[in-house]
């Protein structure tokens, strides 16, 4: 059975490349961020006890980067994916040894170790955008004619498998400590974790040194805006809103507003990653079969409910049981998510070539971003003067707008890829 599995990933790569060490790098980073994300959101609310309009103000410069990625590949357009993949490892090594540095019992947390660890954040997450687009293309540059399919698939689940297994550590170790008498407030058990997954990327970094590197250079990511796709951009304006409440404030819900410990958090996030892995070829199929224009009105009808037990879940239940009804909602948020990819299929259907869809999908990132920005900011403020009822009922509203929106684009009979 073994000998068949290697036989089939040999079929799948190209002849004379030796995969293993860039698989390696994959598992071994999806590890380390599956450690470093179970914890994030508790580290900043129960150790550093920011308030919601701050946590908007430091997601809003943790996504900083996805919009200076663009002139940050830019800048480095003679390296080729290989080195540029290096530094960005690099980058992620340098902000889980910032993050850790920050969690030495010296600093003191409510103060200048806040400024510190914003800035290590926005260094990792630095490293966590500039990998993107070349952990895809190093997979298709080892792929063999007519599998980069096949490539991508592997290459995906090997990171999904890395977070959830990061993520069920995290929860088990959450849960051990807190038996031996650790409160959620103690900061030891963050610093252990950030001492591990700051290991484990070391361990990719130093494996990811060894790669070949590759003769492609990263290519200019150029912004591209055509009238025909105006609904598309107007789409990721939502979308951007969408994402950021979700993983920004739903789980500040939980930690704040019913006190989930980390290893929940952590737990959820792991149930989020499996039902991902699960889901997202069946929410693909989907797609194909009743249409983006269903799925996406769907999608977003559905993200209203979400939205409503979010803000309103501890007025409709008692508090104990409501807190197991956000549980699930989260979980459910995470899966009509990935209805977002029914954009996506839209811009290939309109589109006229391949290399139109990659660039309008580009500049649909960047208008992502911009919102997500401005939505992270917002959204704090009015979380801390009106409420998480007026925050979520915003949301609730942009859904049923993005739905409206949505039931204006053309019915479609089955999407046509476009043509190279």
């Amino acid at each position: 059975m073994g000998s068949l599995r290697i036989s089939l990933l040999k079929d799948i790569f190209r002849e004379g490349v030796k995969p293993a060490r860039f698989l390696s790098v994959l598992t071994l980073f999806g590890i380390s961020y599956g450690f470093y994300r179970g914890i994030q959101d508790n580290y900043l609310a129960d150790v550093l006890k920011i308030s919601a309009s701050q946590r908007g103000i430091v997601e809003a410069l943790r996504e900083t980067p996805g919009l200076l990625v663009v002139l940050i590949l830019a800048w480095m357009y003679r390296f080729t994916e290989t080195r540029v993949f290096k530094i960005g490892i690099g980058f992620m090594v340098a902000g889980l040894a910032g993050l850790l540095a920050c969690a030495m019992p010296e600093w003191d947390p409510p103060g200048r170790a806040l400024f510190l660890v914003v800035i290590f954040m926005v260094v990792f997450s630095t490293g966590e955008h500039v990998i993107m687009p070349v952990r895809t293309t190093i997979s298709l540059n080892l792929a063999a004619e007519g599998k980069g399919g096949a490539v991508l698939g592997i290459t995906g689940a090997l990171g999904h498998i890395g977070n959830i297994a990061g993520f069920v550590v995290v929860t088990g170790f959450f849960a051990i400590v807190t038996r031996m008498g650790f409160s959620r407030f103690d900061i030891l058990p963050f610093r252990i974790v950030f001492a591990v997954s700051l290991v484990l990327m070391l361990a990719a970094l130093f494996t990811v040194l060894a790669l070949q590197e590759t003769e492609a250079k990263v290519k200019r990511r150029r912004f591209y805006f055509a009238r025909k796709f105006t609904k598309y951009y107007m789409l990721e304006v939502f979308y951007g809103a969408r994402k950021q409440i979700f993983i920004t404030f739903a789980p500040f819900v939980l930690i704040r507003y019913y006190g989930a410990p980390t290893s929940i958090i952590s737990l959820l996030l792991g149930i989020c990653a499996v039902f991902g892995t699960i889901f997202s070829p069946f929410v693909g199929r989907l797609i194909d079969r009743l249409g983006y224009k269903f799925v996406m009105v769907t999608d977003t009808l559905l993200l209203v409910v979400v939205c409503i037990l979010y803000g309103f879940a501890h007025r409709f239940f008692p508090r104990n049981i409501a807190f197991w009804v956000v549980c699930v909602n989260y979980i459910l948020d995470s899966i009509i998510s990935m209805a977002s990819m029914a954009s996506n299929v839209y811009v290939q259907s309109i589109a006229s070539s391949q290399e139109e869809v990659t660039a309008t999908l580009s500049t649909g990132v960047s208008v992502n971003h911009i919102i997500s920005i401005l939505i992270a900011l917002l959204g704090g403020y009015i979380w801390d003067i009106v409420g998480i009822e007026a925050l979520f009922t915003l949301s609730a509203v942009l859904g049923i707008i993005n739905s409206i929106y949505a039931a204006t684009i053309k019915r479609n009979e089955g999407y046509h890829p476009a043509r190279a």
